[in-house]
């Protein structure tokens, strides 16, 4: 060990070692003031000085973007620049989300001093108001018609129409048809099965028809208004009409045949048909109609000119084999489940000149599947008749030009009635462009189209979806959206938004009459344009008109609801329909609960 090593230390007046001797390696370390030291607050809180000029200079930063930001603000909150929602100044109440204000509805002139203050939207506004956007809360309105005549969004007057069971389907085409009515346009509801819509017919001043066993007959060889217009016009014009009057009588009495055998009746059979019922056409009586009876007497009688078509040379065996299959199907439909429903003389026929008409075949059981579709392809044939005569009128000036809307409800019952049906209803609706009509077919999938027997029939039925200028869709599971997708062109926030639409109310509620999620709420496609969901809120007198759950009730409420339809009714005839219900006047209330 070195002895220089072995040299005591002597500590300063401040405490800091030092060795003695002279020279040694920390004889160079200097130690700075403790003022000029970088050190931590203390455990007593005390700040050190390069602490406190640390803080310093952060709030000088910080009163440097306050006054920059107050100058800011004063130029902004000038007079001429004060946004509408308030200041940007602290305590300026400015806001950014708003709840939107409560929304009526109402015409010019009772709202004539806010009329100014309208502001418009991207919501069509052509034709009836149908409801409110779900996403701005703007004011929707469509129709077929209108949407093809006024506003050209739609190449096809056609709506097609699918949903669930009890979600509003018929409540949104009763707003149509009241919207239209108002218009001059006459609504035709061609088979009203439950009824849905015949005490709004007869809120608008219509005539409704009543079709069933022991209520009232449609004669399918009568050529109704179609006639009188052909008898009424004369000439070639006359003679034309008169022909596509026999053709539509041969596509009836076809589609009746079809029904009663379950297939389609064969080529040759047809033409017998055909000359028959020139046959009866020359031998009756100008204002009379045949029957189908008289059709059966030819065909038993065999008159040459209906010979003629079955090449029987001369043979009364051959005659006999070639038209008894067609005579069983007639003594089928005479005898058979149609009865005398369609054999007898009409009981009402269609007035032309009907601000609105409906034919009811909802006294037809829900057995009488044959008859039920029957007698909606009559009702169909018979109203497109009634439209095809007012043109023929208008074109030779003899009657003012009208516009038509026919509802084709429940589609899906004549669909599985018997095969070949599909064509007879594309015949019947596939021209309504031509005829001057709009029209609306409601089912409820498009798995009724799937439920036929053939692959033909089953693209024939998803064309009236493809043909149809809109498409509305009510609440649908899932995979029924995928199908339709498929067809119309749905993207995937629509399907997730129309398939939520299906769900039932929650299992929380307590057994009050909630309604389910999607009731009231659609969505309508036009070609590929992005959907527009609407939400339908109806009035009381809809409310009044239109009521499909009568049957639900405790006994004693139908007796009101029908006399609460009865007075609304009675406004809405009178021009009171806007008037609340008189004193003691019975309201649509739910039943007493005991």
């Amino acid at each position: 060990m070195n002895a220089e090593n072995d040299q005591p230390y002597r500590s300063d007046g401040d405490g800091a070692a030092a060795p003695t001797r002279q020279g040694g390696a920390l004889d160079s370390l200097v130690v700075p003031p403790v003022e000029e030291q970088h050190r931590e607050p203390d455990e007593l809180g005390k700040q050190t000085p390069w602490a406190l000029r640390r803080l310093a200079r952060q709030q000088r930063k910080s009163d440097q973007t306050e006054q920059r930001r107050r100058a800011y603000a004063a130029k902004r909150n000038q007079e001429d620049s004060v946004p509408h929602r308030g200041s940007y100044a602290p305590g300026g109440g400015r806001v950014s989300p708003m709840d939107p204000p409560a929304m009526w509805r109402a015409t010019t002139v009772q709202a004539c001093g806010l009329w100014p203050f309208a502001s418009g939207s991207g919501a069509p506004t052509i034709g009836v108001p149908l409801g409110q956007h779900l996403s701005t809360g703007a004011t929707v309105c469509g129709d077929p018609l209108n949407w093809f005549t006024r506003a050209r969004y739609i190449s096809n007057p056609s709506l097609f129409m699918l949903g669930m069971p009890g979600l509003g389907k018929s409540t949104l085409i009763n707003r149509m048809l009241i919207g239209l009515s108002a218009q001059g346009v006459v609504p035709l509801v061609l088979g009203d099965l439950k009824p849905d819509y015949a005490d709004t017919v007869r809120a608008l001043g219509g005539q409704v028809i009543s079709i069933g066993r022991g209520m009232g007959g449609l004669n399918v060889l009568d050529p109704g208004a179609m006639g009188a217009a052909a008898a009424a016009i004369g000439g070639h014009a006359g003679q034309t009409l008169a022909a596509e009057t026999h053709g539509r009588v041969l596509n009836m009495v076809a589609a009746l045949l079809t029904i009663v055998r379950g297939q389609a009746i064969t080529d040759h059979e047809q033409s017998v048909l055909s000359a028959c019922l020139r046959h009866l056409r020359q031998r009756i009586p100008v204002g009379h109609a045949a029957h189908l009876g008289d059709l059966l007497a030819v065909l038993q009688d065999g008159p040459d000119e209906v010979r003629q078509f079955t090449l029987d040379r001369g043979e009364e065996s051959r005659y006999r084999d070639a038209v008894d299959p067609l005579h069983r199907s007639l003594m089928g439909i005479l005898d058979g489940p149609l009865g005398n429903t369609f054999a007898s003389t009409t009981s009402t026929h269609i007035d032309p000149d009907a601000t609105a008409v409906c034919i009811d075949i909802s006294r037809i059981g829900e057995a009488d599947s044959q008859l039920t579709a029957a007698a909606m392809l009559a009702a169909w044939s018979d109203g497109l008749g009634t439209v095809a005569a007012s043109h023929a009128l208008a074109d030779a000036g003899l009657a003012p030009r009208r516009w038509f809307f026919t509802v084709l409800d429940e589609l899906w019952r004549p669909l599985r009635a018997a095969s070949g049906i599909v064509d007879r209803i594309d015949a019947l609706t596939r021209l309504n462009r031509s005829l001057g009509l709009a029209d609306a077919k409601i089912t409820h999938t498009l798995k009724d189209a799937e439920a036929l027997g053939n692959e033909s029939d089953k693209a024939k039925a998803r064309g009236f979806v493809e043909r149809a200028g809109m498409v509305v869709c009510a609440g649908l599971p899932r995979a029924e959206m995928e199908e339709l997708g498929r067809v119309v062109g749905l993207s995937r926030r629509e399907i997730d938004l129309v398939s939520s639409w299906s769900s039932p109310p929650g299992w929380a509620h307590g057994g009050e009459n909630e309604a389910p999620p999607g009731r009231g709420r659609f969505l309508i496609k036009v070609g590929g344009r992005p959907g527009i969901p609407i939400q339908v809120a109806i009035t009381e007198t809809e409310r009044h008109l239109h009521d499909t759950n009568t049957r639900w009730v405790d006994n004693g409420h139908a007796e009101r609801v029908q006399a609460a339809r009865g007075a609304a009714r009675t406004r809405l005839t009178s021009g009171d329909g806007l008037q609340p219900p008189a004193p003691g006047e019975p309201l649509h209330t739910p039943p007493d609960r005991r």
